[in-house]
């Protein structure tokens, strides 16, 4: 492991890495902001594209302090999550919200302050994401996402969809005491169980600002593991099922996106979300 000083910073980000550097790289150089912000990046047993902790150290800035842990092995992106919760859970430090990042994406300027001065200003709201900008793997622009931005039509919505793109969150610290892990029996779809506990207990809410560039990986788990993680994401619903229009719609849409190609999901959102 290593790590910077003591830190204190509100906030700290979690970002997963697997054999990713150049894509860390991107994501770490788009923190720009006026805050301290710590990282911590778990290292889920990369076998190339290996971390180069002096390359990494020259291009951060100054202002934000990098945490690495590194696995052995490689354990799977819900065991490295809820090792990087764990960690947040035990530290003594000052951490009031914990925020994620995924390898490739990038952040708009201030986005980690933006989140953290809203969730200072509604209590209650215990998640807060954005609206996203999705990208390809040459940076070139593929479609714009907005999301529900208040906590009803996202409670009514999330049987549909996940609410919130992962990337874009950032969290109370409170909510880990609440929520301490994430699921680990849906295999793909780890975030939208979590966010489905998360707002068993808390408000949710999306900024409507495009505060991150999420890639459209082909070697990412939502494509990669697409048909495993609609079947995760049945369960999801079958286990928080409610009677009415939404759940039964959500559940039968699932069902239907078993059997359409992805590239056909793909075509209908570059035209219709642009």
């Amino acid at each position: 492991m290593t790590e910077s000083i003591k830190s204190k910073s509100e906030v700290i980000v979690i970002i997963p890495h697997y054999n990713n550097f150049k894509g860390l790289l991107r994501s770490i150089e788009s923190i720009i902001e006026f805050i301290q912000i710590d990282v911590l990046i778990i290292d889920d047993g990369s076998k190339s594209n290996l971390i180069d902790e002096s390359i990494l150290n020259k291009i951060k800035p100054a202002n934000v302090n990098i945490h690495i842990i590194y696995n052995d092995r490689n354990r799977g992106i819900e065991r490295v999550l809820n090792d990087a919760l764990k960690y947040i859970r035990n530290k003594p430090n000052n951490y009031k919200f914990v925020a994620r990042l995924d390898c490739g994406d990038l952040n708009a300027e201030n986005r980690f302050k933006t989140q953290m001065d809203y969730l200072k200003s509604h209590r209650k709201v215990g998640i807060v994401g954005s609206y996203v900008t999705f990208i390809d793997l040459k940076g070139e622009f593929v479609y714009n996402l907005k999301l529900p931005k208040n906590h009803t039509s996202i409670i009514r919505n999330i049987y549909i969809n996940s609410m919130f793109i992962h990337p874009t969150i950032m969290l109370r610290r409170d909510v880990l005491d609440v929520v301490q892990n994430y699921p680990t029996k849906y295999t793909a779809a780890e975030d939208y169980a979590f966010f489905f506990e998360i707002l068993k207990s808390f408000e949710g809410a999306n900024i409507p600002e495009y505060l991150v560039l999420c890639e459209v990986n082909p070697n990412g788990i939502s494509i990669s593991k697409r048909n495993q993680q609609i079947k995760s994401r049945i369960l999801i619903i079958l286990k928080n099922f409610k009677f009415g229009f939404y759940p039964t719609y959500g559940l039968v849409r699932s069902l239907l996106l078993l059997i359409v190609p992805y590239r056909i999901i793909l075509f209908i959102k570059k035209q219709t979300l642009k």
